[in-house]
């Protein structure tokens, strides 16, 4: 592991920004240049993100636009997610393992150990996918609906939702992971911007996203400072992995202080 790393509280930004930017640290790294990365922003406006192999047909559009939600698809695969009322990560760094599961692993411990640090006491469960028969085809399940092998959880329902990609060329290879904390309930309306069947179909999707997901406002009962939770999950990188962090400054976008 890389003991130097550069930390970068981003704030908000687009959700185009935002995919542009995780992979822009990925293909420096690639290139020879800079540094391991944590990367933490949120996002303005709302956006709904989809999959690297996923069928964009699937998101309503005008649904969309009329609401004011950006659509942006992601480097990394997955499905849809509603980016609204949470705290993304985005981590970039040179492959130790060629194990996607180990990598994955090593930075759902970190995170554990920040929100810990935050008060909150999670864990990292091995879950087994359970498809409603609704659902047609697996593309119609939303990201925080369907689970993983492992989820970071807390008691039972998914808190935050990652996925990774491996970046490759004849030097080595980078991985580039992130992910939604939870802060409130906003990504369960993404049920709102889906091509769905029916009214039905949408009822189903929308009672899943409530029955298996959980967020850190609900949790602790009082609204999130997003600066304080941000410094947790940084001091939960420094203690998990012993990595020194080098702040860059290049918050360009200005982000609520709480979410109530």
């Amino acid at each position: 592991m890389d003991r130097e790393w550069n930390f970068l509280d981003a704030g908000e930004h687009s959700g185009q920004f935002n995919m542009d930017s995780d992979t822009s640290l990925a293909e420096t790294l690639l290139q020879g240049s800079g540094f391991p990365t944590l990367r933490l922003y949120t996002w303005k406006p709302r956006a709904i993100s989809w999959g690297y192999n996923q069928n964009s047909s699937e998101i309503d559009v005008g649904s969309c636009k009329k609401a004011g939600i950006d659509i942006v698809r992601r480097p990394t695969g997955g499905r849809a997610i509603l980016h609204a009322e949470e705290l993304t990560y985005a981590v970039a760094m040179p492959s130790d393992s060629p194990s996607i599961l180990a990598s994955y692993n090593s930075i759902s411990r970190a995170l554990l150990r920040g929100l810990s640090v935050f008060g909150v006491d999670a864990t990292f469960e091995q879950s087994q996918p359970r498809f409603r028969e609704a659902y047609k085809t697996p593309s119609s399940i939303p990201c925080f609906s369907s689970s993983a092998r492992y989820e970071i959880e807390w008691n039972g329902k998914k808190l935050i939702g990652s996925a990774q990609r491996r970046f490759a060329n004849e030097s080595g290879e980078v991985v580039l992971q992130h992910g939604s904390i939870l802060c409130g309930t906003a990504h369960r309306q993404l049920a709102d911007y889906l091509q769905l069947e029916n009214h039905r179909v949408r009822k189903d999707v929308q009672s899943d996203l409530e029955e298996k997901t959980i967020d850190l406002c609900e949790i602790s009962g009082q609204p999130i400072n997003f600066i304080e939770l941000s410094g947790c999950i940084k001091k939960g990188f420094e203690q998990s992995w012993g990595v020194t962090f080098t702040d860059i400054d290049l918050m360009a976008g200005a982000r609520k202080e709480a979410y109530a």
